[in-house]
């Protein structure tokens, strides 16, 4: 198994730099290793990123001026040992050892032999090294092994513990690559000290787990069967206590329907959907039934369920992501997301259209909420673990007449400006509330003649609603 080839015919300009530059490092008592996700990749035959090499055997400065001779290189970090090649991005480090704790103690050892080195990462997957010179695979801890059986594994419990961003690590690398913890992994990751990891590296880490993963809900199923969901996700947590009608959700419990309605989501390929606000989208959308389920012998009820849903997934958003971006709209997409079912089912007029498609900007818009709800129905498998597939004919004409109207990506264009209506009125708080009433009258009554709207606002009250 040549590892090499993939590696550098993804990055082939590189390539032949890094060989040339490698070729100096031997000829000066050094040897480099590609270490890290790229190995990985390159078994898994995956896209392979980027490139990081780990050369043991030569000072920082020696290798500085080496790399120099070939591209732009900086330092990124002279206490670990960290230089980086400007254009390419191609990190090259040496090998150093770090102790426990939040702030560890770095000691560069230009001597340390590649299997310690290898030993301090997080999992076997990611603690082998391919050798640049000769192209041989080092394996110490049995990553190739344990990839094979779909097994994630510390390559030596003593030291996995240290760094608690390690236990995040476990969940997204068990989604993006089908794995599970072995029973010692699994043990580390029950009681560990998670305190000391600054939240945006959290963060980062279940964003990998949302949007690189086909099956997200692997992450979040690993948290639950270690028993740490309810610590870190309660908002989650509480969907496994939460009943649902069989007659509507033959899966089971709310944490299931969600589980498939985020595989739902990370496998649709719907054109113009943000993906990242679809599959958080999925995750938040049924949380509110956790506190308006009600159990009765008749049935099991969860009214207003999408309203109560909208401050729970804002308190579930702060924990899993940073900014605002996610906070604007899926909140918007939690307190909507059953309407383009209900839409439908009752016939609703056009104009009902036209005003959630207002309600939803400037956020988002149907198509996006119509994807949201495709994963709400068709996470509804009586087959545990895996979402329905195919088309809901309901959502699909739930989307055809918002095509048809001209209001599935937007809200119908306002025909009366304020522009339009300064000849009337002064420019004030006033002339918002005609502006607003004239888009009123627009959407209720179908009227798209501008005189017509102009006369309406100006002559009567607003409409009721």
């Amino acid at each position: 198994m040549n590892l090499l080839e993939p590696i550098f015919s993804t990055f082939p300009q590189a390539a032949v730099r890094i060989q040339a530059a490698c070729q100096v490092i031997e000829s000066s008592g050094g040897t480099a290793y590609i270490v890290g996700g790229a190995v990985r990749d390159a078994i898994l035959n995956r896209p392979i990123k980027d490139i990081d090499i780990e050369v043991h055997g030569i000072p920082l400065d020696v290798l500085q001026a080496i790399l120099g001779a070939y591209e732009t290189v900086a330092l990124i970090g002279k206490s670990f040992g960290v230089l980086r090649w400007f254009e390419s991005g191609i990190d090259w480090s040496l090998p150093r050892t770090d102790s426990a704790g939040r702030k560890p103690q770095v000691t560069i050892n230009l001597h340390l032999d590649i299997a310690d080195a290898l030993r301090r990462r997080d999992l076997t997957m990611n603690a082998m090294a391919l050798n640049v010179h000769t192209g041989e695979l080092v394996d110490p801890f049995g990553g190739l092994a344990d990839m094979q059986r779909n097994v994630l594994r510390a390559p030596d419990a003593r030291f996995f513990p240290e760094d608690p961003l390690r236990f995040y690590r476990v969940l997204q690398f068990a989604a993006r690559f089908g794995m599970a913890p072995d029973d010692e992994l699994r043990t580390l990751c029950r009681s560990m000290d998670l305190r000391g990891v600054a939240h945006e590296r959290v963060a980062d880490e279940y964003e990998k787990l949302m949007m690189q993963a086909s099956t997200p809900s692997v992450g979040f199923r690993v948290l639950e069967t270690i028993g740490r969901l309810a610590e870190l996700l309660p908002e989650l947590a509480a969907l496994a206590d939460t009943p649902q009608d069989p007659r509507w959700h033959p899966e089971g419990d709310v944490l299931e329907h969600t589980m498939q309605a985020v595989d739902s989501a990370a496998a649709d390929s719907a054109e113009q959907v943000d993906r990242r606000v679809l599959i958080y989208g999925a995750l938040c959308h049924d949380l509110g039934k956790a506190v308006t389920t009600v159990v009765t012998p008749q049935r099991i009820s969860s009214h207003r369920h999408e309203e109560e849903g909208v401050p729970l997934a804002k308190q579930l958003l702060k924990r899993l992501t940073v900014g605002n971006a996610l906070l604007d709209v899926v909140p918007v997409l939690v307190r909507w997301h059953m309407a383009p079912g209900i839409f439908v089912r009752q016939d609703t007029p056009i104009r009902a259209y036209k005003r959630l498609a207002f309600r939803l900007a400037p956020h988002t818009n149907l198509r996006t909420l119509t994807a949201v709800s495709y994963a709400d129905r068709r996470g509804r498998n009586p087959e545990r673990g895996v979402p329905l597939a195919g088309p809901v004919p309901e959502l699909d004409l739930f989307a055809q007449k918002a095509q048809v109207a001209g209001i599935f990506d937007g809200p119908e264009r306002s025909i009366v400006t304020g522009k339009d209506l300064l000849q009337y009125v002064d420019a004030g708080p006033h002339l918002g509330e005609l502006v607003r009433h004239a888009y009123q009258i627009q959407i209720e009554k179908g009227i798209l003649d501008k005189d017509e709207l102009i006369k309406r606002v100006l002559s009567g009250p607003p409409l009721k609603r």
